[in-house]
């Protein structure tokens, strides 16, 4: 376990994430904050009482993404080991998208200051996203002479568009939050001091609605990024048959022809 990252559930099911290296404005490349991030993902794709999660940042940042500081010492190294650079990202930073993308729990990035390299990136792994009126984006690999090894050339044209992503990763520059929301990387712009509160009362509006549906719902969307029609057909099918037999269905549908608030278990 590490200190580096806060893992909160309240008594709706919302867990939050918290990024926690305030000081160094919550980096993400440290082995033991990714074994923590996967870790937390893997705690509650398998906790059923788990709703949605929230990701955010300690501090004034929500990540600077990697450590540059530590980049520049370990550049002999890397030169001369390039097969060794190589595993350290397959065997880093990159298990942090695959864990996001198998977790079927939704995931809201709460943006509350700089998202910048692999932090904007970090915000494109989760499913909505967030920002208060202090956050800043930048998809900045290209100022450092890098690419992004943390899948962000995947990510960010799902997000914002290939336009768009093209803009930001050739530029490398830096947009503020109305950008952000204006080419669709963020969905909310609200005032800092209310950033978490209104995280929290969309996570409230999902965790709302029946648990076995919202996590089939987010598998099949995220399929449906890279699945044939016909394929993904199936796949909702066999879902389909799956949550007909739940017993959120049945309260749904008896509350419906009942008129009347229908209560959820998650079952």
């Amino acid at each position: 376990m590490t200190d580096k990252l806060l893992y909160e559930q309240d008594d709706n099911g919302i867990v939050l994430l918290t990024l926690n290296q305030p000081e160094s404005r919550n980096p993400i490349t440290d082995q033991d904050l990714i074994d923590a991030l996967v870790a937390a993902c893997e705690r509650m794709q398998n906790d059923q009482t788990v709703r949605v999660a929230i990701v955010t940042g300690a501090g004034s940042a929500f990540s600077s993404g990697g450590n540059v500081k530590r980049m520049a010492e370990a550049g002999d190294e890397r030169r001369a080991n390039p097969i060794g650079t190589r595993g350290y990202y397959r065997t880093g930073i990159q298990r942090i998208p695959l864990a996001l993308e198998k977790l079927d729990v939704p995931v809201i990035a709460a943006v509350n200051g700089p998202a910048m390299g692999a932090g904007c990136d970090l915000t494109c792994m989760c499913d909505i996203r967030i920002a208060g009126e202090s956050a800043r984006f930048a998809e900045s690999f290209v100022k450092l002479g890098l690419v992004a090894g943390d899948g962000g050339a995947w990510l960010l044209p799902r997000a914002v568009g290939l336009s768009k992503a093209f803009e930001m990763a050739f530029t490398g520059d830096t947009m503020d939050a109305q950008q952000a929301l204006a080419c669709g990387l963020v969905s909310q712009v609200v005032p800092d001091g209310e950033l978490l509160d209104a995280a929290r009362k969309l996570a409230k509006r999902i965790a709302a609605n029946p648990t076995q549906a919202v996590r089939m719902t987010k598998r099949l969307i995220r399929e449906g990024q890279h699945t044939r029609l016909d394929t993904l057909l199936e796949m909702s099918a066999a879902f389909q048959a799956l949550v007909h037999t739940t017993a959120d269905h049945r309260e749904a549908a008896t509350a419906f022809v009942e008129k009347r608030r229908p209560t959820f278990t998650g079952r």
